[in-house]
């Protein structure tokens, strides 16, 4: 009888030991998969930023030459009355 409960005793011990492993896998590669996230994030973080800068350029050329523009008309208005 007693050879039976060590039986169970060392089966129970055994898929412990795996179950305790697997977590642990499966820990480790939450945290890996957590850890590419967030680089992937950071990157795209900083692509938007470049875009945002780049967008915000345009605009200024944009305005820049609309300004020029309409002080063109305002000139060309002028000079026909």
């Amino acid at each position: 009888m007693i050879e039976i409960y060590a039986a169970v005793l060392g089966a129970s011990i055994g898929i412990a030991g795996m179950s305790v492993s697997g977590f642990s896998r499966r820990t480790s590669e939450s945290r890996e998969a957590v850890i590419r996230l967030t680089a992937a994030v950071e990157s795209i973080a900083g692509k938007l930023e470049e875009l945002h800068q780049d967008m915000k350029e345009d605009l200024r050329t944009i305005y820049s030459r609309l300004n020029e523009h309409g002080n063109r008309i305002t000139v060309l208005e002028n000079k026909g009355r």
